[in-house]
């Protein structure tokens, strides 16, 4: 290495591979590999637990009814969960393999759920936006991964009330390396917003759990807000946790009155929290400071 620094690439082809529709386009294929983390990271956690129960009990895990046969992120191949027909890759490219099936199995003609393609173009409109946002710089690549894994945790909790440690926790170290590699944030701003993130639900855990007797929350909402505090910062942690409550609000009232949410039963308060955390980073911090008066 010489005195100047040498670009990873060239300014041209960095600006085309980094742009808006460039990103779109991997939004939509890291979208179509989103939708088989929600479904299957419970199934192999789940999976993983009983196994660990029956080894605990001395029990042959491969004789124990109700663990059922391997199961990885990338085998067995994707099937319809109504016939079991194996998608063929033409039927799996984001969006168009949807769009060209007309929403249904090409074997059995079950509809297959929209939120497929909802998450596919969910994520490929967030990674453009990224791209507006913070232009064609290699940092972009880091919030899109920001962004990847918020949607997935907000997939799965929203089907389980889970927010694995399997993506909490690295998301939450990521955001400390980055911070310590001088890509987002500053350190400091960073360790503290992951221990402000922490210990204020642990507190307002364990004051609701005394005050009742009944958990209010999970741990991996916790966790979940460490991680956002380490990649935004300590002050963004407050008006997460407000823009995420009145978004949670919103939607459990109208779940309550439209007979969606059920007797005894609540909404996931991580996908709030994700969604809450994004509107802050397309926002700036500046700017939702602002808004709170207290810039």
């Amino acid at each position: 290495m010489g005195a100047a620094r040498r670009q990873l690439m060239d300014p041209a082809l960095q600006e085309g591979l980094l742009s808006p529709p460039a990103l779109a386009v991997l939004g939509l294929c890291i979208g179509s590999f989103l939708n088989v983390v929600i479904h299957r990271l419970p199934l192999m956690l789940e999976r993983g637990w009983k196994i660990d129960s029956a080894e605990m009990l001395g029990l042959d895990p491969a004789k124990t009814p109700g663990i059922g046969a391997p199961l990885t992120l990338a085998k067995p191949r994707s099937r319809c969960p109504s016939c079991g027909h194996a998608i063929a890759w033409h039927e799996n490219i984001p969006l168009v393999g949807y769009l060209r099936l007309g929403g249904k199995c090409s074997a059995c003609k079950t509809r297959i759920s929209p939120r497929y393609p909802i998450i596919e173009l969910g994520t490929a409109l967030l990674f453009a936006a990224i791209g507006w946002r913070f232009g064609a710089q290699p940092t972009a690549l880091l919030w899109c991964g920001f962004v990847a894994v918020l949607i997935a945790l907000t997939g799965i909790d929203w089907d389980t009330t889970l927010l694995p440690d399997d993506l909490t926790l690295p998301l939450l170290w990521a955001g400390l390396v980055a911070a310590a590699l001088g890509w987002t944030l500053p350190l400091s701003q960073a360790l503290w917003g992951a221990v402000a993130g922490y210990l204020s639900l642990w507190s307002v855990y364990w004051a609701f759990k005394l005050a009742t007797g009944k958990e209010g929350m999970g741990h991996g909402d916790f966790k979940l807000l460490a991680a956002l505090g380490a990649w935004l910062g300590w002050q963004m942690i407050l008006p997460i946790v407000l823009g995420a409550s009145v978004l949670g609000a919103i939607v459990g009232l109208a779940m309550k009155a439209s007979g969606a949410l059920r007797e005894g039963r609540y909404v996931p308060f991580g996908p709030f929290l994700a969604g809450s955390g994004v509107v802050v980073l397309f926002a700036g911090s500046a700017r939702v400071l602002g808004w709170l008066g207290w810039a």
